[in-house]
């Protein structure tokens, strides 16, 4: 009988960002593709957003313009969202908070809790001009924060995966 501190010494096992289940149901998936696609729109639509907001904080110019880039950008957020969500349920088997992605689908939730807050403060007044841009910035600030999350675990699922030729191409288990 093993004692409590031995089995408390065990060095634990990380469990893979993909089964090979899941990664078969990742590269099969059509909604892999599209994330792929909508993450690079979302990133230029932030950049130019990110630039209106500054360019209006900094010289008061382009209010209309920099609002509304918010607003398109929040949209792009929900998108990526939610087909993101979709994309979670194919491989993992849950809309959000897999094993896998759980931090960042945390962190995600922050993200559009900010978003919202901003489209929320737009229409309904709560904040002057100002504060509804500093209420963008608090809300990119995290976006970029999340994206660099989601961006690690793409080069994590680089490095874990197996090399192309490591199995024979019938599928058997070479001896």
């Amino acid at each position: 009988m093993k004692s409590a501190a031995t089995s408390n010494t065990r060095p634990k096992t990380s469990r893979p960002l993909y089964t090979a289940e899941e990664r078969v149901r990742r590269d099969n998936s059509r909604w892999t593709l599209v994330q792929g696609l909508l993450a690079p729109v979302q990133f230029l639509i932030f950049a130019v957003s990110l630039y209106l907001v500054l360019d209006y904080l900094r010289t008061g110019r382009n209010h209309d313009a920099a609002v509304w880039s918010v607003v398109i950008k929040t949209m792009a957020l929900y998108t990526i969202m939610v087909t993101g969500a979709i994309w979670e349920k194919v491989v993992f088997g849950k809309y959000l908070f897999a094993e896998s992605f759980f931090w960042e689908d945390v962190f995600s939730m922050l993200v559009i809790a900010l978003h919202t807050a901003y489209l929320v403060a737009l229409f309904t007044g709560a904040l002057d001009s100002r504060q509804l841009m500093w209420l963008a910035l608090a809300a990119y600030f995290t976006y970029v924060i999340n994206a660099a999350q989601f961006i690690w675990k793409l080069r994590m699922a680089r490095l874990e995966a197996p090399p192309k030729d490591s199995a024979p191409a019938n599928g058997s288990v070479a001896a």
